[in-house]
C-alpha cells in the first residue's frame, strides 16, 4: 500500500508519493488515508470535463488529473483569456476542487506552468522566461529521463534550453527535444477532443434557470432557429441532434434525437426534442434548473429543396418521414425494422435489418434492386433455423411425410421442391453441407419452408430444419 494522491497538509508535512502507508503512518499515527477507486475518479473527471464544454466543444483527458481545453476563438465570449481562466477556476473552487490553470499558446507550456509554476495567462514573448525556471520534470519526461538528466546537473529546463542538441539527442533520445519544442511552441501538439465536435451549434445563457418540459421545449425551438440561416447557408439538414443541458450545479444532461430526412425546420427540430422528452423526463432531474441550453448538428446531409403544393404545404411528402421519426425519438431508433436486400443467396445472409430512420433516404434507390431469389419466400423466415424431427421421409430426395415441431406432429399433404442451396465455401469452408429446401403443407393448411442438411445414404444421416412460415 503506496500513497497515491496528498492534501496540502500532507505536502507540507514533508510526505511524498509513492512512500509506503505503514511507513507514513509511522511518521504520523494520526494520518487519514482513504482508499484510491480509479474508476470513480475517472467518473468525476468525466463529469467536470462535460461541465467545461460551457467554455468549449473541444475538451480533452489530460491522463487522470487533468483536463485540456482549446480555447482558441472562444475566449472573447467571456471577458478574455483572463476572465476566463478566472471564472473557470472559480467555479471549480465553490464547487470544491483545488484546481489550477494556465492559458498559453501550446499545450506543453500550458501543462507545465499549471503544474509546476504558477499558472496564468501567458504571453507568447514570455514563453522561454516562464519555462527557464522550471524543473526539467515539467516537460513531461519519463522519470527514468529526468532523473538521468538530474545525474548530470541539468535539474532545470534553462539548463537544456541552449545546450547542443546533437549530444542531447544521442544521449536522452528525441522525446527530450520534442517535449521541449513542444512548449516552447515551435512543434505543433494537436489536442483530440474526447467527443466528435458538432458541425453547427448554437446555445442560449439564460438569466433565469428553467426547469420544466415547456421551458426546455421553447428555448430549444429559439435556438434551433438561431440554426436555421447556417443550415440554409450551407444547403443542408440536420439528420442527427443533440440537445445539451447544463445544470446550475455544474451537473450536464445529453439528449440525442435523429431525423430520417435532413431538418432544418425549427418547429420539426422542436417536435422531434418534444417526443423525446415525453420519454426521458421524468429521469431527467432538473434540480435547481439549467442556465445553459445548447442545440448542436453531430451530422448533417444535403437538403433537397422540393416545390409544394399551392397552399404551401408538403404534409403529403413529409407523412412517412415525420411518422418515423417521431416514433423513434420517444420510442428508440430500433423500435422501426426496415429490411435492407444483401449480396447472398444463403437466405438468412440476403436480407437485414435496419432502422427505418437510416433506409427511407435510401428507399428509392433500394426499389430498383432485384430479389435474389425467383422462388417463393416464407413471409416469416427465422433469424436461427430450428430442428425438426422427422418421423417419415421419402429416400433419397423427398419430402418429409410426418414431421415433429415444437412437441407439434404435422401430417404432410402437399409439397413443391427441392430447391437446392449450395453454401458460401469463403464463408462457411469448403466442407458445408448444401440445403436442400421444400415448400410443404400440412392437412390443416399450415405451409412450412423446411430444408434437409445432408444426403441420406452417407456415414451420417440428415438433419432437417424449420427456417420459415408462409402466411
Amino acid at each position: 500500500m503506496r500513497l497515491t494522491a496528498l492534501d496540502e497538509l500532507a505536502e507540507r508535512l514533508g510526505l511524498k508519493k509513492e512512500l509506503g502507508v505503514a511507513e507514513a503512518r509511522a511518521m504520523y499515527p494520526m494520518l487519514e488515508v482513504a482508499e484510491e477507486d480509479p474508476t470513480a475518479d475517472r467518473r468525476l473527471l468525466e463529469a467536470i470535463a462535460d461541465w467545461c464544454d460551457r467554455y468549449t466543444p473541444l475538451v480533452a483527458f489530460d491522463g487522470k488529473d487533468g483536463l485540456f481545453l482549446d480555447i482558441s476563438g472562444c475566449a472573447h465570449l467571456f471577458g478574455g483569456e483572463k476572465a476566463l481562466l478566472r471564472d473557470v477556476l472559480s467555479r471549480l473552487f465553490h464547487m470544491g476542487f483545488d484546481a489550477r490553470g494556465a492559458i498559453s499558446s501550446s499545450p506543453g507550456l500550458s501543462w507545465a506552468a499549471s503544474r509546476f509554476g504558477q499558472g496564468g495567462v501567458i504571453e507568447d514573448e514570455e514563453t522561454e522566461h516562464v519555462l527557464v525556471s522550471l524543473p526539467v520534470a515539467a516537460l513531461r519526461l519519463e522519470g527514468q529521463t529526468v532523473d538521468a538528466l538530474k545525474k548530470l546537473g541539468l535539474k532545470y529546463i534553462g539548463d537544456v534550453i541552449d545546450a547542443p542538441r546533437a549530444p542531447l539527442t544521442r544521449r536522452f533520445g528525441p522525446e527530450l527535444l520534442l517535449r521541449l519544442d513542444q512548449a516552447l511552441g515551435r512543434e505543433e501538439e494537436p489536442v483530440s477532443p474526447r467527443r466528435p465536435v458538432a458541425s453547427l451549434s448554437a446555445e442560449s445563457r439564460l438569466i433565469e434557470p428553467i426547469g420544466t418540459e415547456e421551458q426546455i421545449l421553447a428555448v430549444t425551438r429559439q435556438v434551433a432557429l438561431s440554426l436555421q440561416p447556417s443550415l440554409e447557408t450551407r444547403g443542408a439538414g440536420g439528420r442527427v441532434f443533440e440537445l445539451v443541458l447544463f445544470r446550475v450545479d455544474g451537473r450536464v444532461f445529453r439528449i440525442s434525437v435523429g431525423a430520417s430526412q435532413p431538418l432544418r425546420e425549427p418547429k420539426f427540430i422542436a417536435g422531434l426534442f418534444s417526443e423525446r422528452l415525453q420519454a426521458v423526463y421524468d429521469d431527467l432531474d432538473a434540480g435547481y434548473g439549467f442556465e445553459i441550453l445548447r442545440l448542436n448538428v453531430l451530422r448533417h446531409d444535403p437538403f433537397n429543396e422540393a416545390q409544394g403544393d399551392f397552399e404551401g404545404d408538403r404534409q403529403g411528402e413529409i407523412s412517412l418521414s415525420a411518422f418515423v421519426d417521431r416514433v423513434s425519438a420517444r420510442l428508440g431508433a430500433d423500435c422501426l425494422q426496415s429490411f435492407q436486400l444483401r449480396e447472398s443467396h444463403v437466405p438468412e445472409r440476403a436480407v437485414i435489418t435496419v432502422p427505418v430512420m437510416e433506409s427511407l433516404p435510401r428507399r428509392k434507390a433500394a426499389q430498383d434492386i432485384s430479389l435474389p431469389f425467383r422462388e417463393e419466400r416464407p413471409l416469416r423466415l427465422f433469424a436461427t433455423p430450428e430442428p425438426v424431427e422427422t418421423i417419415l421421409a421419402e429416400v433419397p430426395d423427398g419430402p418429409p411425410q410426418i414431421f415433429r415441431w415444437r412437441r407439434i406432429q404435422h401430417q404432410v399433404a402437399r409439397s413443391e421442391g427441392p430447391e437446392r442451396i449450395a453454401m458460401e465455401w469463403w464463408i462457411d469452408g469448403g466442407d458445408a453441407e448444401a440445403r436442400d429446401y421444400f415448400r410443404i403443407e400440412d392437412e390443416t393448411g399450415h405451409r412450412f419452408w423446411i430444408y434437409r442438411r445432408g444426403f441420406y445414404g452417407r456415414e451420417l444421416d440428415p438433419r432437417w430444419f424449420m427456417h420459415g412460415v408462409f402466411a
